[in-house]
């Protein structure tokens, strides 16, 4: 994993635990972590962040897109 990309994926984990903080940091991080791995060949990756947030947000299944 690339310096830049695992500072992303810390960063995406960090923004979900803070605006659901009743969530489970390793389900968290593991959410980032399989967003991650579907979108880590996008040859764009200026929105790589957001993606990464909604999508990982679709896989805990509580809706969060990045939204208090």
């Amino acid at each position: 994993m690339e310096t830049e990309d695992a500072f992303i994926i810390r960063q995406v984990a960090e923004r979900l635990l803070k605006t659901h903080p009743g969530l489970c940091t390793e389900a968290v991080d593991g959410a980032v972590q399989t967003a991650y791995d579907e979108l880590r060949y996008a040859r764009v990756r200026t929105y790589l962040p957001v993606l990464l947030e909604r999508r990982a947000g679709d896989l805990l299944g509580n809706g969060s897109h990045g939204r208090p």
